[in-house]
């Protein structure tokens, strides 16, 4: 019995051993197999870079090539200029304006001169500049707040507390901003103005916008109506509180603290028709706004230029485009051709 704790001591110190060594030999993998990774990414780089100077001829004149073609193309090939149109839809027309732009860059990417000119309203001749015509949308954070705010406002409450801001923003798109934005592409830096009323107009003819744009005004002038009356009663009822607080003050003072009672009371009667006068105004000058913001079905918040500006930047220049293709093309087929060699060493083992 004396020995028993001895005993169990040992056995302790056994298993914390075994679990030290557990430990120690779990590290160990885990070192390892970092260090297998390291060695594995050397060994493909080493291949990569011997790959490379068995190839420097064929890949530094692959590169010389690209880059004398590229300067050459960029001398030779008419400059590309872009112009861009911002524009806001209105009556759920965006989704039209994109499906209009597609067709337009469908016909240009095909070049079909034909049919893009009369789409465009321009000559063949222009309508073979255009190299490319696309949308997209043109929206900040505070617009983004903006919409939020108004898509919110028709919700219940249950639902609003169920969609915050971030969650709005995940599920927003291009068709959900106010203002989007045209551009067009082409050798010619006046065609996009050119085209730019057969753009508007081939939304503004749709006879379902047009319903939507009647239906809209026909409402607009209703509710200016309504809030003319109401602004016309409210003046009649103040004037006929004012008619009474002036016979009452020509009436005998019967008892002072009644008399000052009963004109506070109709102060504050013709207070409240003063500030509901001021809501009813506010809500004139909204319809005017609205009004003015849905003249059209599109409002062309900035139009085309009158001339393009020309295509900047490193990836619209052959001279670093074209060395870049027949770099990868180079790679490529050296590729290849070392895959098929190490495939029929392969085959003779």
């Amino acid at each position: 019995m004396a020995d028993q704790p001895v005993n169990q001591n040992n056995s302790d110190e056994i298993d914390l051993g075994q679990l030290f060594q557990m430990i120690g030999r779990g590290f160990q993998k885990f070192f390892n197999f970092i260090g297998s990774i390291f060695k594995g990414a050397f060994h493909l780089i080493m291949l990569f870079l011997l790959f490379v100077q068995r190839n420097i001829i064929i890949i530094a004149a692959a590169i010389i090539i690209g880059g004398v073609g590229g300067f050459v193309l960029d001398k030779v090939l008419p400059e590309n200029y872009i112009s861009r149109m911002v524009v806001e839809p209105n009556f759920n027309s965006v989704q039209q304006l994109y499906n209009n732009i597609a067709f337009y860059n469908d016909l240009a990417k095909a070049q079909d001169s034909v049919a893009l000119a009369t789409a465009l309203n321009i000559t063949e001749h222009e309508a073979a500049t255009i190299k490319e015509i696309f949308t997209d949308s043109y929206s900040d954070e505070n617009q983004k707040i903006q919409l939020f705010d108004k898509f919110i406002s028709g919700l219940d409450t249950t639902t609003v507390k169920a969609i915050d801001f971030e969650n709005y923003l995940k599920n927003f798109n291009s068709l959900d901003a106010r203002f989007h934005q045209i551009s067009v592409i082409s050798t010619d830096n006046r065609v996009a103005k050119k085209a730019q009323p057969a753009i508007i107009n081939s939304i503004s003819v749709n006879e379902y916008f047009k319903l939507q744009k009647k239906i809209n005004d026909e409402n607009l002038d209703l509710q200016e109506d309504i809030y003319k009356k109401q602004l016309i009663e409210l003046d009649s009822l103040q004037s006929l509180y004012r008619t009474v607080m002036v016979k009452e003050a020509d009436k005998p003072m019967q008892g002072t603290s009644i008399n000052m009672a009963e004109t506070g009371e109709s102060r504050s009667r013709e207070l409240a028709l003063v500030q509901e006068k001021d809501v009813l105004k506010e809500k004139l000058v909204e319809l005017n706004e609205e009004r003015a913001n849905k003249s059209t079905i599109v409002n062309v918040i900035s139009d085309f230029p009158t001339r393009g500006v020309e295509q900047k930047g490193i990836w619209n220049s052959y001279k670093f485009k074209l060395p870049i293709i027949l770099l990868i093309l180079v790679f490529g087929v050296l590729a290849l051709l070392e895959l098929n060699s190490y495939l029929k060493t392969y085959g003779q083992k």
